[in-house]
């Protein structure tokens, strides 16, 4: 028999063996079966696999035919294999049994009886929430223009801070009663038998009965946080930014909602929408003639405003420098350096309303700008917690260095001149030599990122807000914590001291509070519009 031949009977066994094999799949995926079915196709598929290996490996040849030319005898004599027919025609049989099997399957199976089952019970299920909407979702502060973080973004544009999600509290576990024993059937009259001889009375075995299940006891659930106010004047979103007037009666501030609003402090009243940017607000700042403010926001746009009634002066176009992430003016409001989503650093000429310098040196979004008292140098920093020293009147790059290990916020210069401070998405606040460019002090207990600082007046306090919603008060000169505020309304965005030295911040919550600078509790001065 030549090997061609016998490899293409190897592979047909092999075949009809898988196919035995396939058979047995329901039985793996946990469906009953016969016994009688599965010892059947297991030995069919067995043996069949086995006989096809035999004859792929040669081991099975026939009896081998005679050359009529061959010598019978001598050195050129023919020397044939004696072969195995028996074998091999037994081998070739069991292949063609067992496809006669998987035929006859098909139109027979073999069944087990299986038991019916009882019909189920239908159990009632509260219907589950449907899924909000894409159009119901409230959107990420940086889609609604809300500030941003580097902690949820990898590309060279602020992050949006991500905001904590609170935990429904579940409803107390219903009490279980415990088991209610059922009355006794009334007693049927009997009449009266004929008195029958005392019989010795036999002790009934009692039967303990389990003791009831006791109902738990539940806590009740943690009340409500009592319902923030409203004001129907008040932002409407986020409030990112905070500034105190030089006399201390006027705040300003700046909203994802793109609002600038004007207030009075003393009458705890808006004094007026003093304008609106293109997209979200970033800053808002009083400048230092008391009579106008200069605003910025991710529409790369800042504007020179009047604050008696709002009037647009001056605006000041980024281009292609993109949005204006952070913005400060210099002490005799002649400069204003404003840091952009690209990395670039400006500087503003305010008095001629032309642009000094363009410096594109941050590889990612600025998080944070600074102005030296004395209006020469700045401090800026970004989403990659780099920091860079600049010269402002020559244009200059004067130092850079690693200083944070994620963002840089909240940049502030001491009175000195020739220290910082800056916050992070590290979660701490460091105070920097900017001489010898080392950390002197370094200020922890927050637990999220630390996104914009406050130097009280006279220099000894620093106030602080972080995403992780709570706003601190430090010391500078020890790096003590000072006093620590929770409204537990969501993360604080914006920070500053008042003019009697309370600490007011803004948030994701819409509110302006104020906080007592020894500590304790705070009291809404402006409350957010209503949702």
């Amino acid at each position: 028999m030549k090997r061609s031949t016998d490899r293409l009977l190897a592979l047909a066994m092999l075949i009809v063996g898988i196919a035995c094999f396939a058979k047995l799949y329901p039985a793996l995926a946990g469906k009953p079966l016969a016994m009688m079915r599965l010892e059947i196709f297991g030995v069919a598929g067995l043996l069949s696999v086995l006989a096809g290996l035999l004859f792929l490996a040669g081991l099975l040849p026939g009896a081998a035919r005679r050359d009529p030319d061959a010598p019978l005898f001598g050195r050129d004599a023919e020397i044939a294999p004696a072969g195995h027919p028996r074998l091999r025609r037994a081998a070739l049989a069991l292949p063609l049994l067992a496809l006669l099997v998987i035929v006859a399957d098909q139109f027979g199976p073999w069944r087990i009886q299986e038991p019916r089952s009882e019909p189920a019970k239908e159990v009632a299920t509260a219907p589950a929430e449907p899924a909000p909407r894409p159009s119901e979702l409230k959107p990420e502060p940086e889609a609604s223009a809300k500030p941003t973080t580097p902690e949820a973004s990898a590309k060279p544009a602020t992050p949006a801070p991500a905001q904590e999600e609170v935990a429904k509290p579940a409803p107390p576990a219903e009490p279980v009663a415990a088991p209610v024993q059922p009355a006794a059937a009334p007693a049927k009259s009997v009449p009266p038998q004929p008195a029958q001889p005392a019989q010795p009375v036999q002790p009934t075995e009692q039967t303990a009965l389990a003791p009831a299940t006791p109902p738990p006891t539940v806590a009740p659930p943690r009340p409500a946080p009592p319902a923030q106010p409203t004001a129907p004047e008040g932002h409407r979103d986020a409030v990112v930014w905070l500034a105190v007037s030089a006399d201390g009666h006027e705040i300003m501030s700046a909203s994802t909602d793109r609002m600038i609003k004007l207030w009075d402090i003393d009458g705890k009243r808006l004094i007026r929408d003093l304008g609106v940017h293109k997209d979200m607000a970033r800053s808002a700042l009083f400048m230092p003639d008391g009579k106008t403010a200069l605003t910025g926001g991710d529409d790369g746009e800042i504007v020179l405003r009047q604050l008696s009634d709002g009037t647009v002066l001056h605006v000041f176009s980024s281009g292609a420098n993109g949005g204006v992430r952070q913005l400060k003016v210099s002490p005799d409001g002649k400069r204003a350096v404003s840091g952009h989503d690209t990395g670039s650093v400006v500087v503003w000429d305010l008095e001629k309303g032309t642009v000094s310098h363009v410096l594109p040196g941050h590889d990612w979004s600025v998080s944070s700008v600074a102005i030296s008292p004395d209006g020469t140098r700045a401090l800026t920093g970004s989403i990659d917690g780099e920091l860079k020293l600049w010269d402002i009147v020559a244009g200059q790059q004067l130092r850079s260095w690693h200083g944070h290990d994620r963002g840089a916020y909240g940049a502030v210069f001491l009175a000195d001149g020739h220290h910082a401070v800056t916050g992070s998405g590290d979660y701490t606040i460091k105070l920097w030599d900017l001489d010898s460019f080392k950390e002197v002090r370094r200020f922890d207990g927050h637990s999220g990122t630390v996104y914009a600082l406050a130097l009280s007046a006279d220099g000894r306090r620093l106030g602080s807000v972080s995403l992780d919603g709570t706003a601190r008060i430090w010391n500078m000169d020890t790096g003590a914590e000072i006093a620590e505020f929770d409204p537990g309304t969501g993360p604080m965005y914006s920070v500053a001291f008042a003019a009697d030295g309370t600490l007011l911040t803004g948030g994701i919550d819409r509110t302006i509070r104020d906080w007592p600078a020894a500590g304790g509790d705070g009291t809404v001065l402006f409350a957010g519009a209503p949702e």
